[in-house]
């Protein structure tokens, strides 16, 4: 959650927004806000205002109560995660519930989905309910917005979108920043692609961070969040940090495949040991972390957690350069190959 307080009343994110719009229509209690006088968006607008154990809204809001448009048909209710499957049908004299509430305007997988529903040619409901939500609340989303409850109809799981996000792991001079460059450089006159290097990131990006695990995890979740902003809108994204711990790693995954869809997120974990980084030593970094001039430094008084969910392994000190670019590129073309293939008709 988000909100902010102030004197004036607060502040809330687009879900809370969502709840708040659910509670106008009457389809959630008061209090799943919280306690203010007033609540305003993101941009300072009021909103609405309490009167007493009700919310009187300042302007129009673009929902309508379910009692105002309750329907005498039956309801299709759009499934998040899935959309309609090429056989489907539909009663002709039902009428499409699709939730979307809390969702960003820029959201371009939201927007696919619901082009996807949208395709069944029914008359359309919107609810401030979130995808998510609707599916755990379809009981009372059918007795709320129609008299002859729901329809199910064959669906299928929402493809993923063109977008991917590249992300190398590893020790400081295991060969990752090396590796993205010349991925990036492959991928560059066939894709948008963007390289998001750790140290350029620092630079630009998260200026002013140390080397904490605190500022280490934010400055990985910054990289995960334009990444995943990358990826949703159908560019691929290359990633190259350290990134040493592993549940930051599984965060970045979880809001890239949120936006971009389920493998949209490729985990490169370049294992090169430790003794061959050492060795290398190309900023001089382990020398002086070694001589204690330098502290908290990976792979010496700071821990590097391997990957267990890495979709590529590679190490340099077996494998040559051109080998491990021509590996990653391999499976994002296996990838693509596997997206035109789930969009062929005569596949589904």
């Amino acid at each position: 959650m988000l909100t902010v307080v102030s004197a004036d009343g607060v502040t809330l994110d687009d879900e809370e927004l969502a709840r708040l719009d659910q509670v106008l229509i009457g389809l959630a209690p008061l209090s799943v806000l919280p306690p203010a006088s007033a609540y305003f968006d993101s941009e300072g607008n009021r909103i609405a205002a309490r009167d007493g154990d009700g919310l009187i809204p300042s302007a129009a809001r673009p929902w309508a109560a379910p009692a105002d448009v309750r329907s005498e048909r039956p309801l299709v209710i759009a499934v998040a995660g899935q959309v309609p499957d090429a056989s489907a049908t539909a009663p002709a004299n039902a009428v499409l519930l699709l939730p979307a509430g809390g969702v960003r305007v820029d959201d371009a997988r939201f927007a696919a989905w619901a082009k996807a529903w949208r395709q069944l040619g029914l008359d359309e409901i919107a609810t401030p309910v979130s995808p998510a939500d609707a599916n755990l609340r379809t009981a009372e989303l059918s007795a709320a917005y129609s008299s002859r409850g729901s329809v199910r109809i064959a669906t299928k799981p929402q493809p993923p979108g063109n977008g991917r996000v590249v992300f190398f792991t590893g020790l400081s001079g295991s060969g990752k920043s090396t590796i993205a460059r010349e991925v990036v450089r492959e991928l560059a006159d066939t894709r948008s692609v963007t390289l998001l290097d750790g140290d350029v990131v620092r630079t630009h990006l998260s200026q002013g961070l140390g080397f904490s695990k605190d500022d280490r995890d934010t400055n990985i979740r910054r990289i995960g969040w334009v990444a995943a902003e990358v990826a949703k809108h159908g560019g691929v994204a290359v990633c190259a940090p350290i990134a040493p711990y592993d549940e930051t790693r599984r965060w970045v995954r979880q809001v890239v495949e949120q936006v971009a869809g389920p493998g949209a997120f490729v985990l490169v974990w370049v294992a090169t040991p430790l003794e061959v980084c050492e060795g290398r030593d190309v900023k001089g970094l382990y020398a002086e972390a070694r001589a204690g001039r330098l502290t908290g430094f990976t792979g010496i008084d700071d821990p590097y957690e391997p990957p267990t969910d890495a979709e590529i392994i590679l190490d340099t000190s077996r494998t040559v350069l051109d080998e491990c670019v021509a590996v990653v590129l391999s499976r994002l073309q296996d990838e693509t190959h596997r997206l035109a293939t789930w969009h062929d008709p005569s596949n589904v």
